[in-house]
């Protein structure tokens, strides 16, 4: 059985940092990381192919960083700069298909974390 077991949510001020790590059972050639925030639509925040090409929501480019290490089949997402409207649950997301474009749809996530909540305050 896939597991994708997150790890490192929690609560910061704005401005802070807080890393997300994620560990899989299997390798995928694709992963990364969505969020919800009540009211809202799952969207995708990061997603990193197996050759570490990369693609991010323009809401946080330049303030999160997504890294993985295929030796280990873990992802991380790197959060800086954090602001009260990054507050969301997030969710691990693997694929066997690409990730990269500029829609991930659900469809093409073969498996969820539980996900990890992450709130930012003023």
């Amino acid at each position: 059985q896939v597991q994708l077991v997150e790890s490192g949510g929690g609560s910061v001020q704005s401005g802070g940092s807080l890393r997300l790590s994620c560990a899989a059972s299997r390798y995928f050639y694709c992963m990364g990381w969505f969020r919800q925030a009540p009211g809202a639509e799952r969207e995708r925040v990061a997603s990193i192919d197996r050759d570490r090409y990369t693609r991010y929501a323009d809401s946080v480019k330049g303030r999160f960083t997504i890294s993985r290490d295929n030796a280990k089949n873990t992802v991380a997402l790197q959060m800086n700069a954090l602001k009260p409207e990054d507050t969301a649950m997030y969710y691990c997301a693997a694929s066997h298909y690409d990730c990269l474009a500029e829609v991930w749809p659900d469809y093409q996530v073969n498996y969820w974390g539980q996900g990890t909540q992450v709130t930012v305050s003023s």
